[in-house]
C-alpha cells in the first residue's frame, strides 16, 4: 500500500492523509492565537501608559517576552498554513504555485524572526530607554 504514484511522492504530494498533519497545525496554532492574542490585548490595556520607556520595560520582563514570542511564532506559522491552502487550492500553474510558496515561505520565516529579534533584544537590553 503506498501513498499515490511514485512521482507524487516525490513531489511530496502524498494521498489526501498527508493532509491532516497541516489541519491539525492549523487548529492548534488558531487555539495558541486565541490564548495569545486576547492576552495581548488585555495586557497592553492595563498599562499605565504607552510610552515608550514603560512599553519596553514590560516587554522585557521575562513572562511578558516569552508569550509574545510564542505569539509571534504561533501567528506567523497559522499564517504560513493558510496562505499555503490557499495557494495549493487556487494557483494552477505548478512553476507559480511553487513560487508563490517559496515567497511566502521567506515571508513568514523572515517575519517571526525580525519579531523575535525585536523582543529578544528589548528584553535582554533591560528595557533602558
Amino acid at each position: 500500500m503506498g501513498t499515490g504514484t511514485g512521482l507524487g511522492r516525490v513531489r511530496g504530494l502524498g494521498s489526501a492523509r498527508a493532509g491532516s498533519h497541516h489541519w491539525i497545525n492549523q487548529r492548534i496554532t488558531a487555539v495558541g492565537n486565541l490564548i495569545l492574542v486576547p492576552w495581548l490585548i488585555f495586557s497592553v490595556m492595563r498599562l499605565p501608559g504607552l510610552e515608550y520607556a514603560q512599553v519596553t520595560a514590560w516587554v522585557a520582563e521575562p513572562l511578558v517576552a516569552v508569550p509574545l514570542m510564542l505569539m509571534l511564532i504561533s501567528i506567523f506559522y497559522h499564517l504560513r498554513l493558510g496562505l499555503q491552502v490557499m495557494i495549493e487550492d487556487y494557483v494552477h500553474d505548478d512553476a507559480l504555485k511553487f513560487g508563490a510558496i517559496l515567497l511566502l515561505n521567506f515571508y513568514a520565516i523572515g517575519g517571526a524572526a525580525l519579531g523575535l529579534f525585536a523582543v529578544a533584544k528589548i528584553a535582554f537590553s533591560g528595557a533602558t530607554a
